[in-house]
């Protein structure tokens, strides 16, 4: 992180601590940002908000209850905004519970046709105390919400609630505030008034710097206007795993006392004009075989690759450091057509660190080589002109112009009750250039693929085939292929479902929800305050619930964890009765979801309740 050392490679920081509350404060709501996004890491995104942060997103992963009950308590509080396509898919089924994340993920696409690219988290936390202040947290990443280990730049950013807005934060208020009106398909009252807040909030914020710099401010392209770019300065150093000839021109040509110094990728720098690089003091690249102070090599599931994305300048006596998420490339830089946030931190260069001490062998230039010209070849003109064929068929199927309609249908199986789906196009798609597409609900996986291209350049509706509720989601997978290359894009996008029944939550619920065993730890779990980490961690463990009910003397720990909640206001206890409405709703197995003796137990607790003259409002 960049409040302890400047870019220091040795510096790890989990997103998940990134994510936790200060000390005797506790989650309340969040808006994020992202260009790419896989659900998996999405979804253990609210684990670590309202319930624990684990060492690495896998580690959530294996608790499914945990993935439940984290998805539940965000709802409402969390709004996850991502470029429109640009959701990863897969050929194996994803976890049914990623439908969840229907509510907290919302498609957008950058208003000039470029890519919506900032990686952002503003978060608000609610003190436990009253008398302390609401506080916010600001994350300018470099990374996507995906599970890519590449090497990357974070800021994070602490501050105050103010009363009175702060005008360095104009930025991110024109940002954030802007963010619902990209929506592509669609967005819900709750997210846009969420949004809304939070901008505000992050408008009146009042940070504190990290150390060694003296302030920091914000900039943003991508909706007209003055686009942000790297100022006149005695040296200029750039970090950018992509670039291109013209924003690399654009910042040779910036007036220097010295020539400014690259690190990128290497198939990335063998695009560009060898006199372009020569205008560079030093091109490096990053090191496949970088090792370790103690002289290891880093092994094939530590961080790989470049991602991260700095621009160094020194100034008078000063450094400037910005991070953020724009590359040196023409749509980030001089088009403006992307949308980017950039973060400018301004210190003193004795505290700071020069260019060369930041990006040299003291630096992250000890994990870089010098790039050869002549060790890659440039990208085929054919590939590339593929790549942007398959942009603009991905652009065509996730902005507008496809919506889902699912119906109950008749089966034989009188249990399975399953549903058809049927995917429409509201005119015809030209894809030009694709030989094929495919497509499946990402619940399904691959061996569910429908081939739709026919179809959907025709205008026709395609059946997309029947299925049980629990697989009915509005998350598509598309797989592209090409015409020309070989060459394809497999990805997901959220689609408007019209007929999704509203039973299909409980049915998920139940899902997972599926032993007596998983009731008991999960009501354990749904029992588990905010700001209880680690009961909430003990509650999700395999094997932790049905142990306690062996016998009716074990009843007392979890009816003290009731009593419990009720001393803290009930919302616990409200949260019990909506599990038990919902895991009744839709229910026509005619078998009891809900284990009778914590029925019978539930029901002497409210009489005891109103015996008092005592209620928890339900």
């Amino acid at each position: 992180m960049l409040n302890r050392t400047t870019l220091d490679p040795e510096t790890r920081v989990l997103y998940g601590d990134s994510l936790q509350p200060p000390p005797s404060y506790v989650f309340d709501a969040a808006i994020a940002t992202t260009f790419s996004l896989d659900f998996e890491t999405a979804l253990a995104a609210p684990v670590s908000l309202a319930l624990f942060a684990a060492e690495n997103r896998d580690d959530i992963l294996t608790h499914p209850l945990a993935l439940l009950e984290g998805a539940e308590r965000i709802t409402g509080r969390l709004v996850i905004y991502a470029d429109a396509g640009h959701l990863h898919a897969q050929s194996r089924p994803h976890s049914r519970l990623c439908s969840l994340l229907e509510r907290i993920i919302v498609e957008v696409a950058a208003p000039r046709e470029g890519a919506f690219h900032p990686k952002l988290w503003a978060l608000r936390y609610r003190p436990t105390r009253a008398e302390d202040p609401t506080l916010l947290r600001l994350l300018v990443l470099s990374r996507n919400l995906t599970r890519d280990r590449s090497w990357d730049i974070s800021l994070r950013l602490d501050g105050e609630l103010t009363r009175r807005p702060d005008a360095n934060n104009r930025p991110l208020f024109d940002l954030l505030s802007r963010l619902s009106d990209l929506a592509v398909a669609g967005i819900s009252d709750d997210a846009r008034t969420l949004t809304a807040e939070v901008a505000e909030d992050i408008r009146r914020a009042r940070w504190t710097v990290p150390d060694r710099f003296d302030e920091v401010s914000f900039a943003v392209n991508g909706f007209g206007g003055k686009i942000w770019q790297p100022a006149s300065c005695a040296r200029l150093g750039v970090i950018s795993p992509f670039c291109d000839t013209s924003a690399l021109n654009l910042l040779s040509g910036l007036p220097t006392a010295e020539k400014p110094v690259i690190i990128s990728r290497p198939d990335q720098l063998a695009c560009v004009d060898s006199a372009t690089l020569d205008a560079f003091e030093r091109v490096s690249v990053l090191d496949e075989m970088a090792a370790t102070e103690d002289g290891e090599e880093v092994s094939t599931s530590a961080l790989q690759g470049l991602h991260a994305k700095a621009f160094i300048a020194e100034t008078g006596w000063d450094t400037i450091l910005t991070i953020g998420s724009g590359n040196a490339t023409r749509p980030a830089l001089l088009s403006g057509n992307n949308v980017e946030l950039f973060a400018s931190l301004r210190g003193k260069r004795s505290k700071v660190g020069s260019v060369e001490q930041i990006m040299g062998e003291k630096g992250f230039g000890r994990l870089t080589r010098t790039f050869v010209a002549s060790e890659l070849e440039p990208i085929d003109p054919a590939t590339i002109a593929a790549e942007a064929r398959l942009d603009d068929a991905r652009r065509a199927l996730c902005r507008g112009g496809l919506h889902l309609r699912c119906e109950r249908i008749e089966s034989i199986d009188g249990d399975a009750h399953p549903w058809r789906v049927w995917l429409i196009p509201t005119e015809p798609l030209p894809l030009v250039g694709i030989a094929s597409l495919q497509v499946w609900p990402i619940t399904r996986g691959d061996g569910h693929a429908c081939d739709v291209l026919d179809a959907l350049r025709a205008g026709t509706t395609v059946d997309l085939g029947a299925m049980p509720i629990v697989d009915l989601t509005r998350f598509l997978a598309f797989r592209l292929t090409a015409d020309s290359v070989q060459m394809s894009a497999l990805f997901s996008t959220s689609l408007v479902m019209e007929g999704l029944p509203p039973e299909r939550h409980a049915a998920i619920l139940r899902w997972v929800i599926d032993s007596r065993d998983a009731f008991f730890r999960y009501l354990r779990l749904l029992l588990s305050e905010l700001g209880d980490p680690f009961g909430a961690a003990l509650a999700a463990q395999e094997g932790s619930g049905s142990m306690a009910w062996a016998s009716a003397a074990d009843d007392a720990p979890l009816l003290e964890d009731m009593v419990r909640a009720l001393c803290r206001g009930g919302e616990r206890l409200h949260a019990i009765e909506r599990l038990m409405t919902r895991l009744e709703a839709g229910n026509d197995t005619g078998a009891d979801p809900i284990p009778s003796d914590f029925r019978t137990l539930w029901d002497a607790f409210r009489i005891a309740l109103q015996d008092q003259g005592l209620s928890h409002g339900g």
